[in-house]
């Protein structure tokens, strides 16, 4: 029982440990968008790029599809054009966004073809914007994102600065509703303390690779290079497959965190948010053994410390209270840490163990949907879900 208990806690502490040091490393190191302020050279390395091919996939997006073509025509950046296509919606997305689009001749609204065997829904979509596309850049991103107006003129600029094969944004997340608040930062918590960007952004090997489909930006060289969408048909986290395809490649992968200018609600609501991440978190491990193996460790790291903390009484252990109490704070502190670097509330920290046990029943629903045939999104079925 001693010997067991010593194990964990030592694996709790080194944990925490490697989390906060890679976070205090990224705070310092992890660089935001924002709005250039132009000189000519630099609007002439910018105007090198060329032209920024922005694609859309819509599906029943008719609630917010018109504040977002109304949001990208006034862009600061004139250089680009906007690509919607609508993905088989029945609410009257297409029509929302042609009338958003007021003729404005950069904007282009078509509908999808039919879904093929062995593709999932959003791959097949963004596939058919980037046959469309006319750009030099290539960049995904979803219709519930906002771009605020010199938003793509920051994107341009710092692709550049970077020299970027692919650059990816972070948005920052508006989050509402408690399940919201109490999940959502948990993605910031995911790339601040788990993943080193120097060794993102200057290391070969794909293990230090992540992305966001939220925002996708490619040369379009780079794009073809690693096999377009149709290389990640069937994948539900073609994101991340993505981001190991451009290092395969050994091209320039780079991470921007989105600092206001580009914002997103990803979802409203307990069921919206358990369902969304269910879809991908299994994929998103690896498996099933990763995923429970992940499990596991959040909920020794982020909940056996507060539980041990208030009920260590019952059962007195070396090192109560003082080391329940460190733990316990250094679990809730790298949650805080996070959450003000990327503009979510700190103090919800504090609930940092009930968001654990909430990730937990995300896990779950996952599993259950694997074991039942596959996710189930906006009417769809991902069976490699």
């Amino acid at each position: 029982m001693l010997a067991a208990f010593n194990f964990v806690a030592t694996v709790v502490a080194l944990a925490l440990l490697v989390f906060w040091l890679t976070a205090l490393l990224n705070v310092l190191t992890f660089p935001r968008l924002s709005a250039p302020v132009v000189s000519v050279s630099d609007a002439a390395a910018t105007a090198a790029l060329g032209r920024i091919s922005v694609c859309i996939p819509m599906r029943n997006e008719v609630e917010g599809i018109a504040r977002t073509v109304r949001a990208w025509r006034a862009q600061t950046h004139s250089n680009f054009e906007l690509l919607l296509l609508d993905d088989e919606s029945t609410d009257g997305t297409h029509a929302a966004a042609l009338a958003a689009a007021g003729g404005d001749a950069r904007v282009r609204v078509f509908a999808g073809r039919p879904l093929p065997a062995g593709w999932l829904g959003k791959n097949w979509a963004c596939q058919q914007l980037a046959d469309a596309a006319q750009g030099s850049i290539l960049l995904f991103t979803d219709a519930d994102v906002t771009w605020e107006p010199p938003a793509l003129a920051a994107l341009a600029s710092a692709m550049q600065a970077l020299n970027a094969d692919l650059l990816t944004v972070w948005p920052t997340q508006q989050t509402d509703t408690w399940a919201e608040r109490l999940l959502v930062p948990l993605m910031a918590l995911a790339v601040l303390a788990y993943l080193p960007l120097l060794a993102v952004h200057h290391m070969p090997w794909p293990v230090f690779a992540a992305a966001n489909g939220q925002c996708l930006a490619f040369r379009r060289s780079a794009y073809l290079r690693s096999g377009g969408h149709a290389a990640v048909r069937a994948n539900i986290v073609e994101d991340m497959a993505f981001a190991y395809a451009i290092k395969h490649n050994h091209l320039q992968l780079r991470m921007l965190d989105g600092n206001g200018l580009v914002n997103t609600r990803m979802y409203t609501g307990w069921s919206a948010v358990r369902d969304g991440f269910a879809k991908n978190i299994r994929a998103g491990h690896g498996g099933t053994a990763a995923l429970l193996l992940s499990t596991l460790l959040h909920c020794a790291v982020f909940v056996l410390p507060p539980v041990w903390l208030l009920l260590g009484w019952l059962a007195p252990l070396p090192g109560y209270p003082l080391l329940a109490l460190l733990l316990s704070a250094l679990g809730i502190g790298v949650r805080a840490l996070t959450a003000a670097f990327s503009r979510q509330r700190i103090w919800d920290a504090l609930l940092m163990p009930l968001s654990a046990l909430l990730m937990t029943v995300v896990a779950l629903r996952a599993l259950q949907w694997h074991w039942r045939g596959g996710a189930k999104w906006k009417g769809r079925t991902y069976a490699g879900a």
